[in-house]
C-alpha cells in the first residue's frame, strides 16, 4: 500500500478522499469540502494495492474488473476516475506511469506492434469490438447505433443523445458538398446509421464497407426495410480492397482502428479511389498535443490495434499521397458529454448486461466509458473533422456552405428526432 498512498498524497490535492485496503486500515487524502461526502474506496483483496501500484496501465481497471477495488455510494466507479484525473490533470508527474527508459520504449514497442493490422488481424479485431451482442449496444447508444461523437450545439443537459448525433451527421454531411447523382463510399460504416442518413436527404448512391459480420447483417437489414437496398449496399470489406471510383468518401471512427503503420496505405488507396474532384471527411477522436501510445488496458480489453493519431500523424501522410487539407475542426469536450450518457445507460440496463455477459464484463465496460470520458473531459483528446480534396476547386470558396447546408439537414428532420426506446420500468427509474 505503501507505493500507492505515496501516489495518493502526491495527487489528491482537491476533494477528499478515503481509502480502507483489505485489512481495515483507513488512509485519507485531500481535505473536506463544503459538507460534500467524501469519495470512499474499499480494497478488498490483499493483492490489489501492489497491482495497481506495479502495473498502473493495467492495475486499476483490473482490480475495479474483478471486484478487488469497490466505490461505496454514493458515488460510483466514473465518480473516482474524473475526480483522480482532474487533481492529475497539472501533469506535474502525479501520475502512476511507467518509470525508467526500458520500461518506457518496451511499453512504445509493445503499442507499435499492435497497431500492425494486416487483414487477418484487423478482421479480428473489428470482431472483438464490434461483433458484441446486438442487445449489448441497443442498451447504451442512440435509436441509430451511432457509435461515435454526438454533436452537442447547445446545451448537452438539455439535448438528447438522439438529438446531438443526429446534428452530427448533418455536420459532417455538409462538410462533404454532395451533389446529386454522386457515389459514396462509407468505409467503417457501423450500423449503417450515416450512409442510411445520406440516402434519405440526397439524390446518391452510397456503399458502406465494414469488417464485423453482424454489424453488416444488421446494415443490410436496415437497407432492407427502408425500401432503400437498391440505393444503400453494404459488403463485409476490408477497405482496402475496395475497387471502383467515388464521388465522396466518408470514413466516421476509421483511422482509430487502422493503426499508423497504415496510414500511407490508407491514404493511397483513397486517393486512387476517389475522383479527380472528389471530397473525403474523416471523423476520428485525436491527439491535441502531439504523438503518443494508447494505454495497455484499452489495448488489452478493448480496441486490441486501436490508436487515436495526433493531427500531424494525419497530415503529414496524407500530403505524400497528393491529398490537400481544406478545413480541420477540433471538437472539444463533445465526447465526453455523449460518452457520459452511454454510461448512464449502461448503469440503468445493468441487470440485463450481467444477464448477458456477467458482472465482471459489466464493470469493464463501466471501466472503458468512464475512462474514456476523463481523456475528453480533463485529458488531451478531441475529435478531428478533417476534410480533405486532390483539387481545391472541389469545394466553394468560403465556409458558408457548411453552415447552410447543416440548417438546411437539422430543419429537414426537426420533427424526425428519434426518441429512446427505454423500458417503462427502468425509464421511471431514471426519472
Amino acid at each position: 500500500m505503501w507505493l500507492l498512498d505515496k501516489f495518493l498524497k502526491t495527487a489528491i490535492k482537491r476533494g477528499h478522499m478515503k481509502v480502507t485496503d483489505y485489512d481495515g486500515k483507513a488512509y485519507e487524502y485531500g481535505a473536506p469540502e463544503d459538507g460534500q461526502a467524501p469519495l470512499h474506496i474499499r480494497l478488498t483483496n490483499k493483492k490489489a494495492a501492489k497491482h495497481i501500484a506495479r502495473y498502473p496501465q493495467v492495475g486499476a481497471g483490473e482490480a475495479y474488473m474483478w471486484g478487488w477495488l469497490e466505490v461505496d455510494e454514493p458515488h460510483d466507479i466514473r465518480d473516482l476516475i474524473l475526480f483522480v484525473t482532474m487533481n492529475a490533470k497539472r501533469e506535474a508527474g502525479a501520475s502512476l506511469k511507467a518509470k525508467g527508459p526500458l520500461r518506457k520504449a518496451a511499453q512504445k514497442l509493445l503499442a507499435k506492434a499492435d497497431s500492425v493490422n494486416l487483414r487477418t488481424k484487423a478482421r479480428k479485431n473489428a470482431e472483438h469490438t464490434y461483433n458484441l451482442t446486438r442487445e449489448l449496444y441497443e442498451r447504451f447508444l442512440d435509436e441509430d447505433r451511432q457509435y461515435t461523437m454526438a454533436y452537442y450545439r447547445e446545451d448537452p443537459d438539455n439535448t438528447s443523445l438522439e438529438k446531438a448525433q443526429l446534428d452530427k451527421k448533418a455536420h459532417l454531411a455538409a462538410k462533404m458538398f454532395i451533389q446529386p447523382g454522386q457515389r459514396i463510399l462509407d468505409i467503417g460504416c457501423g450500423w449503417g446509421g450515416f450512409a442510411l442518413y445520406l440516402a434519405r436527404h440526397y439524390d446518391v448512391e452510397v456503399m458502406g464497407v465494414a469488417l464485423a459480420p453482424d454489424q453488416i447483417a444488421f446494415c443490410k437489414e436496415r437497407a432492407e426495410e427502408a425500401g432503400v437496398a437498391d440505393k444503400v449496399t453494404f459488403e463485409l470489406m476490408d477497405y482496402r480492397d475496395v475497387q471502383g471510383s467515388f464521388d465522396r468518401i466518408s470514413s466516421v471512427g476509421l483511422l482509430e482502428h487502422v493503426g499508423t503503420p497504415h496510414y500511407p496505405q490508407f491514404y493511397e488507396h483513397t486517393a486512387r479511389l476517389l475522383t479527380p474532384k472528389g471530397v473525403m471527411i474523416s471523423h476520428c477522436c485525436g491527439r491535441a498535443k502531439g504523438p503518443g501510445m494508447t494505454d495497455a488496458w484499452t489495448r488489452k480489453y478493448i480496441f486490441p490495434g486501436g490508436y487515436i493519431p495526433a493531427l500531424s500523424e494525419l497530415v503529414t501522410q496524407s500530403e505524400k499521397f497528393g491529398w490537400q487539407v481544406m478545413d480541420v475542426e477540433a471538437m472539444r469536450f463533445h465526447y465526453s458529454h455523449t460518452l457520459e450518457e452511454w454510461y448512464k445507460r449502461t448503469v440503468l440496463h445493468r441487470e440485463k448486461i450481467v444477464e448477458l455477459y456477467d458482472e465482471r464484463f459489466y464493470r469493464m465496460w463501466l471501466y472503458y466509458l468512464a475512462g474514456a470520458e476523463q481523456s475528453f473531459r480533463h485529458g488531451n483528446m478531441v475529435n478531428w473533422q478533417i476534410q480533405y480534396v486532390k483539387d481545391r476547386e472541389a469545394i466553394p470558396m468560403t465556409r458558408e456552405y457548411m453552415e447552410a447546408e447543416s440548417a438546411r439537414l437539422r430543419a429537414a428532420d426537426e420533427g424526425n428526432v428519434p426518441t429512446w426506446h427505454l423500458d417503462p420500468a427502468l425509464k421511471e427509474a431514471a426519472e
